[in-house]
């Protein structure tokens, strides 16, 4: 994390060091440039009386003779013209005829001059020179150029001084805080599923806390989760082999004969314990996403006759009365998955419903709803009724001989068709179960 901070401050020091000398140097450049253009521009304006003077001159000699011939002439003219001392600008100065021959000034000059007509009367007379300064020459203007520099200078340093504040401050900040998010990581990874953030703000690292935070309480939900799957499924086991193991004990020490009825109820308890593991089994298979199915067009209304046909036995022993509105209905599904969930269903009403009862099975286009007598379900345990192993205490309760599984696996089923499993209270008052599928 060490590492993290001083990445930061490195590149955030660095990058924000190397703007400041490029703005260094670019505004030095730019403001030599332009002061020197500036100074020349002032200097042209500055020669501007100085030809007209020399315009005058000429018509007044007739020619070029009473300064070309003059220099002390020449001196007297800059200087009353224009105000300055004759070495300051003279050098740079040259004076040429019309016809370019140069009458005053340094020949070595001649190729960097600058021609600037004399005019007289709308006629050109003759062509001042100048050569542009490549540089200030003048210590007024050295010494305005160098506070320049110092002062942009001091802002460069400036610059500087805060990119280091800023860079320690933020890399500082941001590795605190990524700090905690590696530790409560850390704990996460131990197995400590209570640690929680405290969101900073609501940026990008604020909402990864809040997500953190969400994490930790869904690994918390689900590890209690599975302990208690756990120990659900071994209840559920330990109950029948329970019973398996004190019939087979009975029969040892001969307080129960061996007879019929013995081989029945130890059949019966061994058929209880192999559903229970077919269920865990199919539910298994679907939380791993393996259950197979063999979807095809299947008709709801013929799958529920079946399912219904096959259980009328079951029915009249409790004397449930079954009353179905049925209509087709085809959808593309495994036929035989199908029957299951309708099948889980029913032995849900068979178990759960006190005799006399009544289910009422209707259908409205691709939607199923199974309705069936008292007793019903507390409405805060409705939506538990399809988690594995989950019973209700009261009339619908283990005593019905159920694992708490049918539901689940129908729920699972309904799913993988791309369909819904609703529950609510029935109007007939038990359970109200609506099922719905794509069509």
């Amino acid at each position: 994390m060490d590492t993290l901070r001083v990445r930061l401050f490195l590149f955030i020091a660095g990058g924000t060091a190397a703007l400041s000398l490029i703005a260094y140097l670019v505004f030095s450049w730019s403001f030599d440039r332009g002061f020197v253009d500036y100074v020349n521009r002032a200097d042209e304006a500055r020669l501007q009386p100085l030809i007209e003077t020399l315009a005058e001159g000429h018509a007044r000699e007739g020619g070029w003779k009473w300064v070309a011939e003059d220099r002390r002439r020449w001196f007297q003219l800059i200087r009353e013209t224009l105000g300055v001392a004759p070495v300051t600008i003279d050098p740079r100065l040259m004076l040429f005829d019309t016809d370019g021959t140069q009458l005053v000034g340094r020949a070595e000059n001649v190729k960097l001059a600058v021609m600037k007509p004399i005019d007289w009367r709308a006629k050109t007379v003759g062509y001042l020179g100048y050569v542009p300064r490549p540089e200030p020459l003048e210590s007024i203007e050295r010494l305005y150029l160098q506070r320049q520099h110092y002062a942009f200078a001091a802002i460069g340093l400036g610059m500087l001084a805060a990119a280091l504040l800023l860079g320690a401050g933020l890399s500082g900040w941001l590795s605190r805080r990524i700090r905690k998010l590696a530790s409560a990581t850390d704990s996460l990874i131990q197995g400590n599923y209570d640690v929680r953030l405290q969101p900073e703000g609501h940026d990008e690292l604020a909402r990864l806390a809040r997500d953190f935070n969400t994490l930790a309480q869904t690994l918390a939900a689900t590890r209690q989760a599975r302990r208690k799957w756990i120990a659900d499924i071994a209840h559920e086991l330990r109950t029948p082999l329970s019973i398996v193991r004190g019939e087979i004990e009975a029969l040892q020490d001969g307080v129960r004969p061996l007879d019929r009825d013995a081989v029945n109820s130890l059949a019966s308890e061994a058929a209880r314990l192999a559903r229970l593991i077919d269920d865990l089994h199919t539910l298994s298979l679907s939380d791993l996403g393996a259950l197979s199915y063999h979807k095809e067009p299947v008709d709801l209304a013929e799958v529920l006759e079946d399912v219904i046909d096959a259980q009328r036995a079951a029915l009249g022993e409790k004397r449930l009365s079954v009353k179905l509105e049925l209509k087709p209905a085809v959808i593309c599904g495994d036929a035989d998955r199908l029957a299951q969930v309708f099948a889980n269903l029913l032995q849900n009403s068979l178990r759960y419903t006190d005799s006399p009862g009544r289910v009422e099975i209707s259908m409205q286009g691709n939607r199923v709803v199974w309705e069936d007598s008292s007793p019903g379900v507390a409405q805060e345990d409705l939506p538990r009724l399809t988690e594995h192993l989950f019973r209700v205490e009261g009339s619908r309760s283990r005593a019905g001989g159920g694992s708490g599984l049918g539901l689940a696996i129908a729920n699972a089923i309904v799913q993988a068709h791309g369909g819904t499993l609703a529950l609510g209270a029935s109007r007939l008052g038990g359970l109200r179960i609506e099922l719905g599928f794509p069509a």
